[in-house]
């Protein structure tokens, strides 16, 4: 087995980063390619986990297209797999660099292998584009190792063999277990610096936002809410924001001066954890953020009419409000007002074992 993985974003470089790992271990051959579709937010992480990629592409340009990213990604990653010679390629989740290698690579008649499969809302305009990324690769990928039994259904209801799926838990947690370790000895002045900015007397809100769909009247109603929460003198909100340009235009002219809310560039990994660690609530859109929070214990409030993660929602820990600014304000009082308990609740993503599972998986491919 030629293995060559291949991911572009941030949050799939942290979740492929324990595969790697398992890779390492066990002595097996391997390739990493970065396609760079967060390349400012990628390689910053990529450091944290001492990757060290054999091809770097880079894909981006300032205010492309969809059209354009994907295109640009089906060219290059083609050429790495001519260079390269695999027969089985990896990718992750539900992003351009996924559906698009995956193209690629089975055009060139290689084996497709999909890290986090099954995730569905099936409403194609949320999350956009992720949802058609992820069906696209599902159709095309040879083996699928779905995070959550929900995903195996969801892949079962599809048509995809059974003999193809594998329950593996989500690498997601295996990251933060290696993170969160690391971090005790990683020095960051990024940490030092928040630590003085934050008052550790008040409660702390984490946000993130940055789905396309929630361009616009989303994100006007999010900043809305939170420029209500920053009035109590109780509460303080810091909100890492995203690159995107639509995003950073929204956020900083509607909430830069206002009081009680700290914006920040994208924060490195080590400080996200410490963030998580430290806050008492989550506002957020992220996927990813979804099932990190369990390991930490702290509710979620997912600014989306729907999300394919419902696990986190029925066991307790996220909590769907959509856009609308009432429903947002008033489930984030609440859930101030009366904090749920999470000690007995299992971790619906996983035990942190699930890169050890994917690679054995492999292992067994290989040897059959």
């Amino acid at each position: 087995m030629k293995l060559l993985l291949v991911f572009g974003t941030r949050p799939e470089a942290i979740k492929m980063a324990p595969v790697i790992f398992e890779l390492k271990k066990r002595n097996l051959s391997f390739a990493v390619c970065v396609t760079g579709q967060h390349k400012e937010m990628l390689y910053e992480v990529l450091e944290f986990f001492n990757i060290d990629p054999d091809y770097s592409l880079d894909v981006m340009s300032a205010e492309q297209s969809l059209n354009t990213l994907s295109s640009r990604i089906l060219l290059a990653i083609d050429e790495v797999l001519q260079k390269e010679d695999s027969n089985v390629v990896m990718v992750h989740g539900d992003t351009a660099t996924s559906s698009m290698t995956a193209l690629a690579a089975y055009q060139r008649g290689v084996r497709v292998v999909h890290v986090e499969a099954g995730l569905r809302t099936y409403n194609k305009k949320a999350p956009f584009p992720e949802e058609i990324n992820r069906q696209i690769t599902a159709r095309i990928a040879d083996l699928h190792f779905a995070p959550t039994e929900k995903a195996k259904l969801n892949l079962l209801q599809e048509g995809i063999p059974e003999s193809t799926i594998f329950v593996t838990g989500n690498t997601v947690v295996d990251a933060l277990k290696y993170g969160i370790t690391k971090s005790k000895n990683y020095h960051s002045g990024e940490i030092e610096k928040l630590s003085r900015l934050l008052d550790q007397d008040k409660k702390l809100i984490l946000v993130t936002g940055h789905r396309r769909e929630n361009f616009g009247l989303g994100l006007s109603n999010l900043c809305d809410v939170l420029k209500e929460l920053g009035k109590s003198h109780d509460l303080e909100i810091i909100f890492p924001v995203h690159l995107n340009p639509t995003v950073q235009d929204a956020v900083y002219s509607r909430l830069e001066n206002e009081k009680n809310i700290h914006l920040t560039g994208p924060v490195q990994y080590s400080t996200m954890l410490w963030l998580m660690g430290r806050c008492v609530l989550v506002i957020s859109d992220s996927g990813g953020i979804q099932e990190e929070m369990p390991y930490f214990r702290k509710p979620v409030i997912i600014t989306r009419d729907v999300t394919e993660r419902m696990e986190g929602v029925e066991a307790g820990f996220a909590f769907l409000a959509g856009t609308s600014k009432e429903q947002i304000l008033n489930k984030c009082r609440s859930l101030l007002a009366n904090p749920p308990e999470f000690k007995s609740m299992h971790n619906p993503y996983g035990d942190g074992l699930a890169a050890e599972r994917i690679v054995a998986i492999l292992e067994q491919i290989r040897e059959e």
